[in-house]
């Protein structure tokens, strides 16, 4: 089961229960429909990039997701949190790459 595509998107939720908080930034995301699992961070050979559209729409709800999944949380108002993806795509095409999670707290 190796990905022939992957697409990255972004959300937000706030609330003040954190389960909430994070459903509200699935679906912000438009992947709150899908059962997500973490894998982790190997950008397969010959992997295309697609649009966030375009990746959405081959969703199905209920579906089993694999992602790399980037995630901060605070009770904190005004607090400044961040969480973040990086792709390390290499040259070769026939070889894989990186996807790398980011997190940070407090950082301006």
């Amino acid at each position: 089961m190796i990905p022939k595509a992957v697409f990255l998107t972004k959300g937000m939720g706030v609330h003040k229960d954190r389960l909430q908080s994070f459903e509200l930034a699935l679906r912000d995301a438009g992947i709150g429909m899908c059962n997500l699992v973490k894998v982790s961070s190997i950008l397969p050979p010959n992997c295309k990039i697609i649009s966030r559209n375009k990746g959405i729409k081959l969703l199905r709800p209920g579906e089993i997701t694999y992602c790399v999944l980037s995630k901060n949380e605070t009770n904190e108002p005004y607090r400044k949190i961040s969480a973040s993806i990086g792709l390390a795509i290499p040259k070769d095409k026939n070889a894989y790459g990186y996807i790398s999670e980011y997190h940070s707290f407090g950082e301006g």
